[in-house]
């Protein structure tokens, strides 16, 4: 017969019939979600000591000593449930996953603790979010899912990674990177998501205090999947997507771009444009549909000896730009055996090759070489098609440095090719109850080579006859980290967990790279250097550094009331000056459970959790790079007597005293559950002062040398982060739980040397390219530039502008300078470079996701929105298309440009004069919503799929970045030309990102 409701804890329960007079019973206990047996199940007779364990095949056998007692089943990470026994001997249950109780038990820095005795800052994302769609990496699937945690992708090529930071950034210079560390392996590469089994982001200074000196951008661990005790699972998850640009810009056709010329150079250089007509749209020549393809078999099972998990992956991209695309071929195998009582070892293996072959954008173009294909593709001369009348790939006017598109994206070959080999193996030795003791080994090899071939069909290439270059490097990763953990609770009162260890850690890396030009055909490539005829010269190099470190952690715990946590790291490292190879990195925790307080115990009975948590620490920052105190020489060559002899010259100066960057956090937070944590929010205020900042300071020219790093400046970082759970409805049939966060973090300059520093962000080839700057008060990177006043009018005084004419731009005049270069503060009637200032901020006011999850019976629908709300962009790629210079294709604004007929326009005239300056008419509201994934599922049922030996079969379909919501003009408002703290929010003519459409399958043997 069947049971279900409460007595059945929401899932089914087969039972016989039978009198039972004191003697066994016997039952299976299998997993509700796909009917896998579960090892190690406690089932219990309630209110007694009677109980048992079910074994590796989920079966268990009790000694009941009435018929009328309820049996109780628990396992970590299901739902509890109680069965009366009601005279029977057989008692089969089906245990359903419990996601809240999935999250009690979590990851820290050497260790695991119960969330419920957690006095830190730390996100924990499960693998079902992880993988709900097919993403290049964790880091991408991370967008929105966790508060105070930032993802931006720099642009949307196969391939690309996306940027995190963690609580804002805390660098101006350093890497604002967070520390990966992969099964306890610091600075390891992750695997692909389908390995992994959760992850956690460490963000308070309670909790990344013991990376010490690499703590300061936050921790992400990741954990990845291993065997269970129990039979052999085997899984196969495959996906396949289409994939399209989310967006066009529309660009003048040919008739308006021969009509915009003519007026440009006033001259007839296309008589009779409408004749022209519609002409090449590039974007269609471009832009492709895009697949992406993902399969992954894993096995995993084990004994009580011996577990294990094995994988094997094929991620491949077609891109949206054709000749775009990137694969991944990935295997993993963990393995666990036991040794002996008291000794556990186990062994990592992971394997990858990817192969990507980019095509060139916008972020390596230059003036003179052309743009890339984006960039080309916007504003390559309509009226020609992809190739002339002798076949050739058609070129622009002489004087024009845009490249056919086509070309720019067929014919220039762009290949990296990366092996990488990660190996790590522990040693776990229980020396006496409580007392533990692990050691590890972990190496990592990356093995890369890049060839690029640029050839004659483009500008760049026919500079140079033809240019063919091929470099490879190399670089080892090895890490051995030895600590003892102890745990004990006396008395059911104290409990004091310790841990204590020592690391090792070294890195070395090599490059070489050759280059010759004027190859005598376009067939060569970049395997065949030979072809060409002139050298340039070779280069090598090696980088090295060390770290050692000291650490420790101390946990106390009164009564599961009173939480204590103490934790101290002391690293040296190489990088640093001699002065200051060495430094501490401490931090101190504490947590109130006020819901186990007795005398509370009537107040707080509409709770289910309430925990007061606060922490203060120092963390640092070790990404400079290598050598960065040494005095540092160059090779160069100099002409004695006529002669050229080779020779070196100093490149930097010395600098004893360069320290780590290091981060003061303070955190306050609450952990609030309420009815039976249906409800559960998650709430911090955090403070962040980074000082010690490193900084290349500009050195005067007498000095032989350009720049030194120093320590110059200090920031700081603070804002409110906000996690809500909520399970709606809990009912047999329909579940409905949603999950909200939003963060907010200010971000600003408290000192530096000079009180700003004004940074370039734009191009070599555009005018007037500073864009950002660095000033005490403001948040980094500001933009920076004029404010555009519209455009100049007939009977406008403009004697003391320039060259300037009716049509022009206009740009505010907002103060002049003294005799001693100082700012006034009063205008003089003078546009000059004095008259920049702040033109907007790049940083969101807010960032937020917002999920639901609906289940139905076998059915299962998932909504996840993302978003950005406050930030500005500067729309480089929109300065170009409205530059109407005589060079290029400019965008449908232009068709409202200022002529003599049409004045009452903000869009200047189209001349060949026009100067482009970085001002406020370029920048523009970044904020966007964003639909990011949608996913309907449906499981098969258990009856079905059990005839074919299958004990799950998932089918789904799913589509990402579907709807944006903004009023932003470009491709995308997420993407960002330069991947730097200083130069955020630019947009030039980066690779968009894309719209996905997916079907999947998931099978369980």
């Amino acid at each position: 017969m069947e049971i279900s409701g409460a007595a059945a804890g929401e899932a089914s329960l087969l039972t016989e019939k039978y009198t039972v007079q004191g003697v066994q019973v016997t039952g299976t206990v299998k997993d509700a979600s796909n009917g896998e047996p579960l090892p190690g199940v406690t089932v219990l007779v309630e209110n007694s000591t009677t109980g048992t364990a079910t074994g590796a095949d989920g079966t268990f056998r009790l000694q009941a000593t009435s018929s009328d007692v309820t049996l109780v089943f628990s396992f970590v990470g299901y739902v509890t449930q109680k069965v009366p026994l009601q005279n029977r001997s057989v008692v089969n249950v089906s245990l359903k996953l419990d996601t809240r109780a999935l999250d009690e038990v979590v990851v820290v820095g050497y260790g695991t603790q119960k969330k419920s005795d957690l006095t830190g800052s730390v996100s924990s994302v499960s693998a079902d979010e992880i993988n709900q769609y097919p993403a290049l990496s964790a880091t991408e699937a991370l967008q929105g899912r966790s508060a105070g945690v930032s993802i931006t992708s720099s642009n949307g090529a196969p391939g690309a990674s996306p940027r995190i930071r963690v609580r804002g950034g805390t660098s101006i210079n350093a890497s604002s990177d967070p520390l990966y560390v992969v099964d306890g392996f610091a600075g390891a590469t992750p695997p692909p998501p389908g390995d992994i089994a959760s992850i956690e982001i460490l963000k308070d200074a309670s909790a990344t205090a013991i990376y010490g000196s690499r703590g300061a951008n936050g921790v992400v661990l990741i954990t990845t999947k291993r065997g269970k005790s129990g039979k052999t699972r085997v899984e196969l998850q495959t996906s396949y997507s289409t994939q399209e640009v989310g967006k066009r810009m529309d660009v003048l056709n040919a008739s308006q771009f021969a009509e915009m010329m003519n007026e440009v150079y006033k001259e007839e250089r296309y008589p009779n444009p409408a004749s022209y007509g519609e002409g090449t749209d590039w974007q269609d020549e471009i832009f492709r549909t895009g697949n992406l393809q993902n399969y992954q078999v894993s096995a995993s099972g084990g004994s009580e000896k011996l577990n294990f998990y094995t994988s094997v992956n094929y991620f491949g991209q077609d891109g949206i730009v054709i000749n775009s695309d990137y694969k991944r071929y990935s295997g993993l195998a963990n393995l666990d055996f036991g040794i002996s009582e008291r000794i556990r070892a186990g062994v990592k293996l992971l394997a990858t090759r990817s192969i990507r072959n980019g095509v060139r954008t916008q972020e390596t173009s230059g003036g003179a070489n052309g743009a890339g294909v984006i960039g080309s593709a916007l504003r390559f001369n309509p009226i020609l098609g992809i190739y002339d009348d002798q076949g050739k790939f058609t070129r622009a006017d002489v004087g024009d440095p845009i490249d056919n598109p086509y070309a720019v994206a067929t014919q220039r070959q762009n290949e990296r090719v990366v092996d990488m080999l990660q190996s790590n193996l522990f040693v776990d030795v229980n020396i006496l109850e409580g007392l533990d003791f692990r050691t590890t080994l972990g190496v990592q090899t990356n093995n890369g080579r890049t060839g690029s071939f640029i050839p004659t069909t483009l500008n760049e290439g026919a500079n140079t006859g033809g240019t063919g270059s091929i470099s490879a490097d190399k670089n080892t990763n090895i890490i051995n980290e030895n600590y003892f953990s102890f745990n004990r609770t006396l008395n059911d009162i104290h409990t004091v967990g310790l841990v204590a260890g020592y690391s090792y850690q070294s890195y070395r890396g090599e490059d070489w790279d050759a280059e010759n030009r004027g190859f005598i055909s376009d067939s060569f490539s970049f395997w065949n250097l030979d072809g060409g005829s002139t050298y340039q010269n070779p280069s090598s190099g090696m980088t090295e550094w060390q770290m050692s470190s000291f650490y420790g952690r101390a946990n106390y715990n009164f009564k599961e009331r009173y939480l204590l946590t103490f934790t101290g790291r002391y690293d040296g490292s190489s990088r640093f000056g001699a002065n200051n190879k060495w430094a501490f990195f401490p931090s101190a925790a504490l947590a109130w459970n006020v819901k186990e307080e007795p005398f509370l115990e009537s107040a707080l009975a509409w709770t289910s959790n309430l925990k007061l948590r606060g922490s203060y620490g120092v963390t640092g920052n070790t990404e400079i790079g290598s050598y960065q105190s040494l005095a540092r020489f160059s090779p160069t060559f100099t002409i004695i007597g006529g002669v050229p002899v080779n020779a070196v010259r100093p490149t930097e100066v010395q600098n004893p005293d360069l320290s780590w960057e290091s981060t003061q956090q303070t955190n306050f937070g609450v952990d609030l559950g309420l009815f039976n944590s249906r409800v559960s929010l998650t709430a911090d205020y955090y403070y962040k002062k980074t000082v010690d900042l490193l900084y290349r300071m500009p050195l005067p020219p007498y000095s032989g040398y350009t720049s030194t790093l120093q320590n110059i400046g200090s920031l700081e970082n603070k804002g409110w982060e906000f996690g809500l759970n909520t399970v709606n409805v809990d009912g047999a049939a329909f579940q409905w739980n949603t999950d909200f966060n939003i963060t907010f973090n200010r971000n600003k300059i408290l000192s530096l040397p000079a009180g700003e520093i004004i940074e370039s962000g734009v191009p070599s080839h555009l005018l007037n390219r500073q864009s950002h700057i660095l000033t005490e008060g403001q948040p980094v990177g500001m933009f920076y530039g004029y404010i555009f006043d519209g455009v100049y009018q007939q009977g406008d005084d403009i004697s003391a502008e320039k060259g300037k004419a009716p049509g022009d731009a206009k740009y505010r005049d907002i103060t002049g300078v003294d005799e001693n270069n100082n700012l006034t503060g009063v205008p003089d009637g003078v546009v000059t470079t004095a008259d920049r200032t702040i033109i907007g901020n790049p940083h969101p006011d807010y960032i937020f996701g917002f999920n639901n999850d609906f289940k139905y019976k076998n059915f299962d629908l998932s909504v996840f929105f993302q978003g950005s709300v406050g930030n500005d962009m500067l729309n480089l790629t929109r300065m170009e298309m409205e530059w109407m210079s005589g060079k290029g294709n400019a965008s449908t604004a232009a068709l409202d440009r200022w002529t003599p007929t049409n004045t009452d326009t903000n869009v200047p005239r189209a001349s060949i004069n026009n100067s482009n300056a970085v001002s406020s008419r370029w920048v523009e509201d970044g904020s966007y919503v964003r639909l990011k994934n949608v996913v309907l599922g449906y499981n098969l049922p258990s009856a079905l799929t059990e005839k074919f030996f299958v004990s799950n079969l998932r089918l789904y379909v799913s589509a990402q970045n579907i709807v944006t919501f903004t009023d932003y003009t470009g491709y995308d408002p997420e993407v960002s030309y330069i991947d730097s703290n200083r130069n955020i929010g630019l947009d030039y003519g980066s690779y968009p990102n894309v719209k996905s459409y997916t079907a999947g399958l998931n099978i369980t043997f």
